[in-house]
């Protein structure tokens, strides 16, 4: 017997002599629609026009607070996801939170550390010169700065939008943390439109972020393809007299007092009801279940009748506060 195995033996030991075919498999894999960007086509003209306005009055303001800026324009205006928005900013950072009322949702104002980091270098005589981001917190002297320089950004652009909505513009909280900054859910798209400042000729962004439905009840201006954005002449008139036309109701609280429900119960057709309310006394005039003025009881034409003597300011004014 020979001490070599053949060919054969070989191939045998190692699977019979037939090769096998490998045979690569194909994986289907889920497609997520939410990474598909949905581009309007022709964009944002109307916020295009708004912004272009608005960098005009906003530089004439903030160059008499801090000269040394030259230059302020728009860079552009894209949609993307609030987190990778809030992603790209690099720290740190000043997040500022406002509202635009009636405009329901919240939006979002940016200033980076290159925005705040030149500004004090150029205003010192360092120079503007481009920084590596450490990361570190603002100082007190920085927060000082970014407070100045966002309450410019803010008073000019409700002056801005009063040619086009009547807006109020109103700061609701500053975060340095992003993590805290919640105008909308991390996979919501948010329209992101990036300014650019000119210090000394190096050019730093800012940004604003806002809401893709915040401006739907807009959408006639925001989308609209006409360089004019003037309100229509007749527009606020047909307004006008569509609220004329709305039906409220008005209710005098002449006092309130407790009771138990014992006397309640007890009361009857012709029972006294002592009201702690005297002829001269100012009482609330309710529209729609929320004090709007004050009035004094009185008659008129042989009747009860009350005159309005003051409106209701304050909290109590049916406002919404934050």
């Amino acid at each position: 017997m020979s001490e070599f195995l053949s060919q054969e033996e070989i191939d045998a030991l190692l699977g019979g002599g037939k090769k096998e075919a490998v045979v690569e498999t194909k994986r289907e894999k889920p497609f997520d629609f939410s990474k598909v960007e949905k581009i309007k086509k022709g964009g944002f003209p109307g916020l295009e026009v708004i912004f272009e306005r608005w960098a005009k009055i906003f530089r004439e303001e903030i160059r008499s607070l801090f000269p040394v800026i030259n230059m302020v324009s728009k860079n552009s205006i894209t949609v993307m996801k609030f987190r990778d928005f809030i992603n790209k900013i690099p720290l740190p950072a000043s997040y500022t939170i406002f509202t635009m009322k009636p405009l329901n949702e919240s939006a979002l104002l940016v200033i980076d550390s290159r925005v705040v980091f030149n500004l004090v270098s150029a205003l010192f005589g360092g120079g503007a010169r481009p920084f590596k981001i450490e990361g570190r917190d603002f100082t007190k002297l920085e927060l000082n700065i970014i407070h100045d320089f966002v309450d410019t950004v803010l008073t000019s652009f409700e002056r801005i939008w009063q040619t086009v909505y009547p807006v109020e513009v109103e700061r609701k909280s500053v975060e340095l943390n992003p993590f805290l900054v919640r105008i909308v859910s991390p996979a919501e798209k948010v329209i992101v439109v990036e300014m650019i400042l000119d210090i000394e000729g190096l050019e730093v962004p800012f940004s604003f972020a806002f809401p893709q439905m915040m401006f739907l009840p807009l959408k006639d201006i925001i989308f609209s393809e006409t360089s004019s954005l003037e309100i229509p002449a007749d527009w606020k008139e047909n307004i006008l007299k569509k609220l004329s036309k709305v039906e409220l109701n008005l209710t005098l609280e002449l006092s309130r007092f407790t009771m138990l429900v014992e006397e309640l119960l007890n009361l009857e057709v012709g029972s006294d009801i002592i009201l702690n309310v005297k002829k001269d006394d100012s009482i609330k005039l309710m529209v729609a279940g929320k004090p709007k003025f004050t009035a004094k009881l009185g008659r008129y034409d042989k009747k009860y009748a009350a005159m309005i003597v003051d409106r209701v300011k304050g909290e109590e004014d049916g406002r919404e506060r934050e």
